[in-house]
């Protein structure tokens, strides 16, 4: 599973796992184990929601997080307080 941060126009950005990089044909974002980006439960989804559709026109970009292995072989050059 890949970790994104996806920022939603007009609302908060969502942490989410995705299998695979969105294609360039792709009309929607499938997020599995939706949170907000501090990993809490988004107070906005309803409890017990697994997965969230959001359509691109929706999107203004979308981060790819680290793994853990990637955090391990490139240092963040800020403190993680």
């Amino acid at each position: 599973m890949i970790t994104v941060l996806v920022h939603i126009n007009n609302a908060d950005a969502v942490k989410g796992d995705i299998e695979d990089l969105p294609k360039s044909n792709d009309n929607v974002l499938i997020l599995k184990n939706p949170r907000e980006k501090t990993d809490r439960e988004a107070t906005w989804i309803e409890d017990g929601v697994s997965t969230l559709i959001v359509p691109w026109w929706r999107i203004t970009f979308v981060e790819v997080l680290p793994s853990g292995s990637d955090a391990e072989e490139f240092p963040l050059p800020f403190r993680d307080d």
